[in-house]
This record gives C-alpha cells, structure tokens and sequence, in this order.
C-alpha cells in the first residue's frame, strides 16, 4: 500500500514537472512569436511609405525618440533612420497628431534626405467612416498626393486645405481630419529642416516598437 502511494506521487509530481515545462515553452513560443509579429507589422508599414529597395540598415534599430508639441503632444516621436552604404537615405517620423474628428491620428511620415516626402501613411485613427477615413490609403488616394512635395513645393503658406486658403483638397463633410493630417506632415517636414544634420548623427535609441517586442522575449 505504501509503496502504492509513493509510486502515485511521485508519478503524479513528474506529470507536474513535465506539465510546468510544456507550458514554460508554449509561453516562451508565444513571446517569441508575438515579438517577430510586432516587428514585421511595423517594418511593413514603414515599407509602405520606402520602398525597402532604397535602404540597407536595420530600421528598425535605427532610430532616435524626440520630444516636439509640434509633432506628439505630451510624448517622444520616434524617426526610424534610412541609410544606404552608410549614407543618409531618409527619416521616417512616427506621429500621433491632435486634431482629428475623434482624436489623434497615427501618422508615418516619410522624409527624403533632400527633404522631399517619399510617402504618408495612416496607421490608426479614430475617424468618422465614410467621411474622414478617406485618409486611408486603402479608402482613397488623397494620402497618396503628398508623395515627392516638400516645403518648397507647395511653398509653406500653401500648406493648408482649400478650406484655410491652401493647396490640400478637404473631404465633402469632413474638413477637420484632412486639415490635422495636413498641418502634421508640414510640421514633420519643418522639424526635419531644422534638425536634419542631428537626426542622422544622434546615437540609436529603442523605439517604443521595439521595446514592446523585446518585451515579448
């Protein structure tokens, strides 16, 4: 009887160790997992707005956080670095910008080392369907006008909607999503020419992509 009883725990206590290790993998699995997909979700959104062709540096390590009311009010903006053969290719800022219908909108915005767009996208927001998430590419092609302009083409007092006396058409009904969309990639655009040589030259720091990854690891 007594040997019966030990036998039992001690199977019992194996059958514990072995169930702890599965769910200890399974877990570390998930991490790793989970991690992979946050990168590859961001690297794909940055890509929507570089071709990755232009590029050869890890983008996603590259890149500095920087503290600007113009740019995320109350929080960093992370700028993802482009570099090609070591060269400077472009800077792509990662903005929650005020002034939406329903709040801030998640903008990537994507800046040439020559200070021409190479592309906008919308990662989130919080708009009216039907009326101001036209700013989605996959909507409209209004976020795609902003491709190849800088504040030299328009000049910078044009960097408005028609609404406000500028050159950026409003949506039929929805004129406040366009216009925050609008003043933030000019915003974006006027930091970056004013700190474009620190950009490039600041030393790399975790973006809040990143850290959230390796938090899965």
């Amino acid at each position: 009887m007594m040997r019966h009883v030990l036998t039992s725990t001690v199977l019992l206590a194996l059958f514990g160790i072995a169930g702890a290790g599965s769910v200890a993998v399974v877990h570390e699995l998930t991490k790793e997992r989970i991690a992979a997909n946050i990168r590859a979700t961001m690297l794909k959104s940055l890509n929507d707005v570089l071709p990755p062709s232009e590029y050869d540096n890890d983008i996603l390590s590259d890149t500095i956080e920087v503290w600007d009311a113009n740019l995320t009010p109350g929080a960093p903006t992370t700028i993802y670095r482009a570099r090609k053969d070591g060269q400077p290719v472009a800077a792509i800022f990662d903005i929650n910008a005020p002034g939406g219908y329903g709040g801030s909108i998640h903008l990537l915005v994507g800046i040439r080392a020559d200070g021409r767009l190479s592309g906008v996208r919308v990662v989130e927001h919080h708009e009216t369907p039907g009326l101001g998430d036209a700013i989605e590419a996959g909507k409209s092609d209004w976020i795609l006008q902003f491709r190849g302009l800088s504040l030299d083409n328009p000049p910078e007092a044009q960097w408005k909607v028609k609404r406000d006396g500028g050159q950026f058409d409003q949506f039929t009904g929805a004129t406040i999503t366009p216009r925050a969309v609008v003043k933030a990639v000019r915003n974006a655009l006027r930091y970056y020419r004013e700190h474009r040589d620190e950009i490039f030259t600041a030393p790399a720091t975790p973006s809040a992509a990143e850290q959230e990854a390796e938090s899965h690891e």
